[in-house]
């Protein structure tokens, strides 16, 4: 089974985060959560963004690098929205992981990984924090890089549409993308 390291949204550590690592821990998978705003949590994007520039970005990425010293060097590396970002950040540190998974979010592509590295993004289309031309131009950038990288959008969903406390809730989409994050974590064990 997979070992998998999920960073939070902007909103912080909350409800579905615990979610999402029970769905991953239910199908056999070792997951860790590190709380990057040390407790503090919102349900509004505009308060988010207060705490992330409250803490601070090099803060946030210190704490995610501090808890991956405590993983192997093969974690799988995921993250919920901002997550994503300090997946972005701390990816290029970690060229032995075993799979990428992004949720609600795009990273910023390491110059060098293992070579076929499985990557997926699940994104809602269109995105309000993501272009539509970043969307669709990332999965190819990630190829040429070496990833096996797949992106999948969630036509009509709102952007963190896999929480369902959000006005963003999008059952369907929700099922499907945990569906096809199942697969990719069964498929790179």
């Amino acid at each position: 089974m997979a070992t998998v390291i999920l960073f939070h949204s902007v909103l912080g550590l909350r409800q579905v985060e615990t979610e999402a690592s029970s769905r991953m821990r239910i199908a056999g998978h070792t997951v860790f959560t590190p709380d990057l705003y040390g407790g503090m949590t919102t349900d509004s994007m505009d308060e988010g963004f207060e705490i992330m520039h409250s803490v601070g970005w090099e803060t946030i990425c210190a704490r995610a690098r501090a808890a991956l010293d405590s993983v192997a060097a093969t974690t799988v590396l995921a993250g919920h929205s901002m997550g994503a970002g300090v997946v972005g950040e701390v990816w290029p540190e970690r060229p032995r992981c075993r799979g990428v998974v992004l949720l609600h979010g795009l990273a910023n592509i390491p110059a060098r990984m293992l070579k076929d590295l499985p990557v997926v993004v699940h994104i809602a289309d269109p995105d309000l924090l993501a272009s539509q031309e970043a969307v669709a131009s990332w999965a190819p950038m990630a190829r040429r890089a070496g990833a096996r990288a797949d992106v999948f959008t969630y036509p009509n969903a709102g952007h963190f549409y896999t929480d369902a406390t959000l006005p963003d809730y999008d059952r369907a989409a929700t099922e499907k993308t945990w569906a096809r994050v199942q697969a990719f974590l069964d498929r790179i064990q």
